[in-house]
């Protein structure tokens, strides 16, 4: 091969290792329903959810775990959720809809997100708690209220741009939330409507996976519900929004030398490592490194629950550095959360088929084409590098070959942009047409976030599989319910 492979080997846990010893069923699979196809495992958001509120328990902390239903579209997993005691976030009207019909109740819900006035008014009508961006639409949910004869809604303030005393944190914009610093407008605006809305508490979502960044925009909702005591409202809650993270590699190791020598490629120092040279948000300036690296941490050994029991740790420094756990249980407030990518951690993978092997150039990287489009496996439109797992199709092939290969991972569109993976990917060995490429831990934004019906080409289906004893079980996706696995007859 001429060069030192570069691994990045996923973080399997026991399900879907245990599913992956399963090639026999997996190629069954692709055989009767195409490929792509993704595949959920609902039993394991279950178990996540559990993750959490073993944190919220430490902290001897009460209030609700809402899924950000927008990390996956599944049927199975959503209704394995509404058998727990969890919640959805939702952030628009098909997603409001899909949460009532899949069994979970309106005071389970809340409704974040840009919204129009259909989904203003379901969420309203149905007495789901409604987040909110701005003083514009507060009114426009008032004037909803007042208009059709709706019980006062449930509200929680969204805030952002948050300060810190001492030393300087700082903070991202965010389009979302309306800055802390102008919180005395907003609350003006919850009095003026006190016949018509109710003040829960208040929130915000970051963009980031900055523990600093989010116990700093913490200890600033705090002090924002100070001043609502201040004023005689009495919110009970603080949503601190998702963004806990997943990590997707298993080898910190494989990751710090995977991105040093990104960095050598990029100057030029080491072969390319991409596709055309690219280099994920670095690039080389006359020998000198410019940019910034646009990759997801993928190696993350504080990531989830674990992030979310540091983030409660943290001292606020406006409040004589006690942990932000003690402020919120001091003061009897619920704590909310929105995992997303975090709850769905594990929940699933996505099977592509080999069509084509073949190679560029003498001593060359080999060119792999799956049957499958790049938004159908959209690990790396979320800066996500992880290397997927090659399934052969003879059993006799399993397990590594004689030697490592480099390969290029194409989709199957008539697109030179279509690339599965931009970067050189390494193979344990040579895959030949035929076999099954696992791209595991998908079911966070991978599977059907940004998925297209481009060129005519079907979107991959989606089925839920789930354990019975030592085998394997299976039905499409919209056919799971939480008593299927239980004695169902698929």
């Amino acid at each position: 091969m001429g060069v030192q492979p570069l691994y990045l080997e996923p973080r399997l846990e026991e399900r879907l290792r245990s599913l992956l010893d399963s090639p026999g069923l997996l190629h069954t699979l692709i055989d009767a329903l195409g490929s792509p196809l993704h595949v959920v495992v609902p039993d394991q958001i279950a178990d996540n959810l559990q993750r959490f509120r073993s944190v919220y328990r430490s902290h001897r902390l009460s209030g609700q775990i809402f899924f950000a239903h927008k990390a996956n579209r599944s049927s199975a997993l959503l209704r394995r959720l509404a058998a727990t005691d969890a919640g959805v976030d939702v952030a628009s009207l098909g997603e409001l809809q899909h949460a009532l019909g899949a069994g979970l109740t309106p005071d389970r819900i809340t409704a974040t997100g840009p919204k129009n006035p259909e989904f203003l008014w379901l969420a309203a009508r149905t007495s789901v708690t409604v987040g909110i961006d701005s003083p514009g639409e507060l009114a426009h949910l008032a004037a909803v209220v007042r208009r059709h004869a709706l019980p006062p809604c449930r509200i929680l303030l969204r805030l952002s741009g948050f300060e810190t005393a001492g030393v300087r944190i700082l903070s991202r914009r965010s389009r979302f939330g309306s800055p802390a610093r102008e919180s005395a407008s907003l609350l003006d605006a919850v009095e003026r409507h006190r016949d018509v809305v109710d003040l829960v508490g208040v929130a915000f979502h970051l963009d980031t996976t900055s523990l600093d960044e989010k116990a700093a925009a913490l200890e600033g909702c705090l002090r924002v519900l100070e001043e609502c005591r201040s004023r005689g409202l009495r919110p009970s809650a603080v949503d601190v929004g998702g963004g806990f993270g997943v990590g997707y590699v298993a080898d910190g190791e494989q990751w710090e030398r995977y991105t040093t020598e990104l960095t050598a490629a990029v100057l030029g120092t080491r072969p390319p490592l991409a596709w055309g040279g690219h280099g994920y948000g670095l690039r080389n300036e006359g020998g000198t490194l410019r940019g910034s690296l646009g990759l997801y941490p993928a190696h993350r050994p504080v990531a989830g629950a674990r992030y979310l029991d540091e983030l409660l740790a943290s001292p606020a420094a406006s409040f004589g550095g006690r942990p932000l756990a003690a402020l919120l249980l001091e003061h009897l407030y619920d704590l909310h959360t929105e995992p997303g990518r975090a709850l769905v951690d594990q929940c699933g993978l996505t099977l592509a088929r080999v069509l084509e092997v073949r190679t560029q150039q003498a001593g060359g990287e080999l060119l792999v084409r799956l049957e499958a489009k790049a938004d159908d496996i959209a690990l790396e439109d979320h800066g996500v590098l992880v290397d997927p797992v090659v399934l052969p199709r003879e059993a006799t092939r399993a397990g590594p070959g004689p030697h490592p290969v480099a390969v290029h991972l194409f989709g199957s569109l008539c697109l030179e942009a279509d690339l599965i993976t931009r970067r050189t990917v390494f193979l344990p060995r040579r895959p030949e047409p035929g076999d099954l490429m696992a791209f595991t831990n998908t079911a966070g934004y991978c599977m059907d976030f940004h998925a297209t019906r481009a060129q005519h080409q079907p979107v991959g289906r989606k089925i839920a599989a789930w354990q019975d004893g030592d085998s394997w079980r299976w039905c499409l996706d919209d056919q799971y319910w939480p008593t299927t696995s239980v004695g169902g007859a698929q």
